[in-house]
Parts: structure tokens; sequence; C-alpha cells
């Protein structure tokens, strides 16, 4: 892992999330995947599956970075209700 707080990896996810290149990035791949995957033919059975794992693990690297937003936020909020714990 990393020898950051859970704040301030938040604060880093957060500023990636925000990131128009990130954004611009995501957004091209999902497109690319969403149109080979369209326009696959009927016999491409395994480039489909491949495309839809694709698409699985941009999502799942979305949720990642989400999940430790989400760390982040109640970790504050812990400190804040329990300053000394």
């Amino acid at each position: 892992m990393s020898d950051m707080s859970d704040e301030e990896r938040a604060r880093h996810a957060n500023d990636l999330l925000q990131n128009e290149l990130y954004k611009e990035a995501f957004e091209a791949l999902e497109k690319d995947l969403m149109g080979r995957w369209v326009h696959s033919g009927s016999t491409e059975s395994e480039a489909r599956e491949s495309i839809w794992l694709a698409m699985r693990l941009l999502d799942r690297i979305q949720i990642h970075l989400h999940s430790i937003i989400e760390t982040g936020k109640m970790d504050e909020a812990l400190k804040k209700q329990h300053p000394f714990i």
C-alpha cells in the first residue's frame, strides 16, 4: 500500500477523478471498447469476452477510487467525532 493517510489518499483519488486528462482517457477507452463490441461479428465471441472484461476492469478502477474517497471521508468523520481514538 502506501504511507499516506486515508485522508491524503482520498484527496489524491478525488484529484485523479476530477482530472480532465483522466476523464478524457476513460471516456475514450469506454467509447473505443463499446465501438469494438458493437461492431464485432457474430463469430467473434472471444473478442467480445475480452472487450467485456476490459470494460469491467475500467469500472473496477473507478469503484476502487471511489472506495478510497469514502474511506477517507469515514476516517475524517471518525476523527472529528472521537479525536482521541
